[in-house]
């Protein structure tokens, strides 16, 4: 038997049945690059999703729940239980540590998009993903009361561009009866696609928010010109929440503690990271579903590896039979079967890895520029070979029941097959 090595005939073997084995090999690739694919998507959109707001050391609103501020003054999502004056602001922004604030007003909208009522701050304060800021595709921030910058996907869906006028509703819903007609606003920028909420919002001075709302419940207007308004002293009574960043983030704990016991007024402040991590853990069951379902594909492509050596064993008994008369122990039969298994195994592997970073490195920018999911490294690591060494050594594992049953028939049969 040691003119034929376990490896060379079992590279032979697999050769002599080019077809099954391609089939087969193909089926582990494809369930290969459907696990690494959502693998790296998965880590990818939760470091995103963690990463959605980041430089910014707390979020101050209306005393709720940490997830609710999150989720009305990061993701737009709900809406706010309570203003806070902007006295309380005010007190905030010059306590001892603080560095910069970024007040945000909410509660208006235009054709389904959030309205967000904020200062110029905002662009150069506001971060995501690792710490990259906003940029503009076309135009800069609002500098005049009756100006608006508008996010990616606000320019994209209507249409719009630099010049353009856009009518402020009153509320948050997809349809309002009540719009702030009579002093339009002008876009002035046009934000770069992030995939966070700033491409679905619309940006206007804290000051155009008081003046639109001067006008009344009703919208019937003020009556009074761009001109005039701007000549009057629009300092907000309330705004809906702020963004707070620290001389340095030892004191966050210190300020934030400040903040909840807040005398005047119930606010409540929140570390952005803690908070989305906790905000995680509730929408991270489907991430979580999908994983699984991505493990359980591996598995029937393992599966069809088990089911090509098993149904080829009656068809290779007269195979293993000369085998025999050459020398090769049942032992060497049942290695070159679990050979056979690893070998489909490992080129599968392989090759489902080659698709998964060909095709990351190929959709990566539209993938993060649509949705804003930054994929992690684009090059095999060790994770990748941990999984190309667990799909081998499993299906080498399944591989031994045939394997198994080909050994106890090569001391049964001789030249002659039992049918």
């Amino acid at each position: 038997m040691a003119r034929f090595p376990i490896l060379t005939l079992a590279l032979r073997s697999i050769r002599n049945r080019a077809g099954t084995a391609l089939l087969t090999i193909l089926t582990v690739a494809i369930s290969v690059t459907l696990f690494l694919t959502v693998e790296k998507v998965r880590h990818g959109a939760r470091a995103s999703f963690e990463n959605t707001i980041s430089g910014v050391d707390l979020i101050v609103g209306a005393r709720s729940s940490a997830v609710n501020l999150l989720l009305y003054s990061v993701f737009q999502i709900g809406d706010a239980t309570n203003n806070i004056t902007w006295e309380s602001y005010q007190a905030v922004a010059n306590a001892r540590g603080v560095d910069w604030t970024v007040p945000i007003s909410l509660g208006d909208s235009h054709r389904g998009f959030r309205v967000v009522g904020t200062t110029p701050a905002y662009f150069e304060r506001y971060q995501y993903g690792q710490q990259r800021s906003l940029e503009f595709v076309s135009g800069q921030p609002f500098d005049n009361l009756f100006h608006t910058v508008i996010g990616a996907q606000v320019a994209r869906d209507l249409g719009y561009e630099l010049g353009q006028e856009v009518v402020v509703a009153h509320g948050t819903g997809s349809v309002s009866f009540v719009e702030h007609d009579s002093n339009p606003f002008t876009i002035t920028g046009i934000l770069e696609s992030t995939g966070t909420p700033v491409d679905r919002s619309v940006f206007v001075g804290l000051e155009a928010i008081e003046a639109i709302h001067l006008e009344g419940p009703t919208g019937a207007g003020s009556g009074l010109s761009a001109e005039e308004l701007e000549a009057m002293d629009l300092t907000p009574d309330a705004i809906t929440a702020f963004f707070v960043g620290l001389d340095t983030p030892v004191v966050a704990l210190r300020l934030q503690r400040q903040v909840n016991t807040y005398p005047s007024e119930p606010l409540q402040a929140i570390i952005p990271g803690v908070a989305l991590a906790q905000l995680w853990g509730i929408v991270g069951a489907a991430e979580r579903t999908l994983a699984a379902v991505a493990a359980f594909v591996v598995l029937t492509g393992l599966v069809s590896i088990l089911t090509a050596v098993l149904t080829s064993l009656n068809e290779r008994r007269r195979e293993m039979a000369i085998l025999r008369a050459l020398g090769a122990r049942p032992g060497h039969i049942f290695s070159l079967l679990v050979a056979e298994s690893a070998g489909l195994a490992l080129a599968g592997a392989l090759l489902g890895t080659a698709f998964t970073y060909a095709g990351l490195t190929a959709f990566a920018p539209a993938i993060e520029a649509r949705f804003g999911i930054l994929l992690p490294a684009l090059v095999p690591g060790l994770y990748d070979l941990a999984i190309i060494g667990v799909v081998t050594v499993a299906s080498a594992v399944l591989g031994a029941g045939p394997a198994w049953r080909a050994y106890r028939n090569s001391l049964a049969d001789g030249m002659t097959i039992r049918v």
